[in-house]
């Protein structure tokens, strides 16, 4: 079995529920230092935009203050948006987080799955992707590069000075947020990292495995990149308790209790023109994505059968990974503690039985 390392999916929907934001941010950045002492070696959220139950919406601002707060803890989003960002501030605001944390930044690299909140910004949803790897290409050379010239379809520079360059050379640690082969192909290509969160454990393995078989095609040199996978996860006492705990919360699904889902619906513009948010595409993985994301509103079984979320003791949990391990083929395993509307204290000690009983069993 492969190394596996561990880390922290956050989720930021409580922090709508704080009367006073600065205290909702303040709790997660505790909660960071709390992982970081425990041993967990990796911390990621997602980037939303026009979405209230998304509230890290300047994940570099938050960053910064997370790099002051911690010390070995390594830590992006997963993902940044990247057509919701100008290249060359995004450039200098990701390396400047680097600066400030001595290197220990990873860069995750998106576009988007929903179609309202490009239409808010009066951005093209459909041209997402190439708009996503435009910028790439621009920040790759604004890392590495004295001068940016660039002629492209969406930014155009001439003789652009971005500074600072990145504390870790040539540049972070890249990873692409991929779903569909297409991504797949994009991140063998150029030789970065993938991660994944929602894809049931045998679709995810496929994928893994095409990834691999890609990267291996485009004869890099070096080590293969890694491979990241993030679930749900609850411990407690026994199988019965952790369950007890986890099923109502998990059947709310993974939008919660839904009220973000409501605030956007009753909007002129609603979810972008159907009910699926995705502005009338219709793909294999957007009909995949949708069956979960059904699914786990329906049944606990479909979670657990699936490899969504890993429910149970230490000694359960323990053996659920090393299967899912094997099976899937990931080497960075991302536990989302925090699951709908959990109550502090349980998610809490299911974080601590997980660092203390879990990660020690597997390392």
């Amino acid at each position: 079995m492969a190394e596996l390392d561990f880390g922290i999916m956050d989720g930021f929907a409580d922090v709508a529920k704080y009367p006073i934001a600065a205290d909702g941010y303040e709790q997660h950045l505790r909660d960071a230092v709390r992982a970081e002492a425990l041993g967990y070696r990796y911390y990621f959220f997602i980037e939303h935009q026009n979405s209230p139950g998304a509230l890290v919406t300047a994940p570099s601002v938050y960053l910064a203050a997370l790099a002051r707060e911690t010390s070995s803890l390594r830590f992006g989003p997963m993902v940044y948006q990247l057509p919701m960002h100008h290249p060359i501030r995004l450039a200098q605001d990701a390396a400047m987080v680097d600066q400030l944390s001595r290197g220990r930044l990873e860069f995750g690299a998106g576009y988007g799955i929903y179609a309202h909140e490009f239409l808010r910004w009066q951005l093209s949803f459909p041209e997402r992707r190439a708009m996503g790897e435009e910028l790439m290409a621009i920040l790759l050379k604004a890392w590495t590069e004295d001068t940016v010239s660039y002629q492209g379809e969406y930014w155009t520079f001439d003789e652009a000075l971005p500074n600072p360059k990145p504390f870790q050379r040539p540049h972070p640690p890249v990873w692409i947020g991929a779903h569909s082969f297409v991504s797949f192909d994009y991140a063998a290509r150029h030789n970065f990292h993938v991660g994944q969160n929602i894809d049931v454990d045998d679709v995810m393995g496929e994928k893994f495995a095409y990834f691999r078989q890609k990267w291996q095609e485009e004869g890099h040199g070096g080590a293969m990149p890694r491979a990241l996978v993030a679930r749900h996860v609850h411990v407690a006492e026994t199988d019965e308790q952790a369950r007890t705990e986890a099923e109502p919360q998990l059947l709310k699904g993974y939008f919660g209790d839904g009220t973000a889902r409501q605030v956007i619906a009753a909007t002129r513009i609603g979810w972008g023109g159907d009910a699926r948010g995705t502005g009338g595409e219709r793909t294999a993985e957007i009909d995949s994505r949708g069956r979960v994301f059904q699914e786990t509103t329906k049944s606990y079984d479909f979670w657990i059968d699936n490899g969504l979320a890993l429910v149970g003791s230490p000694e359960t949990v323990v053996g659920h990974l090393r299967d899912q391990q094997e099976r899937v083929g990931y080497d960075v395993f991302l536990a989302q503690h925090r699951i709908a509307d959990m109550p502090r204290e349980q998610w809490q000690k299911s974080l601590e039985l997980f660092a203390k009983e879990v990660i020690p069993a597997l390392s």
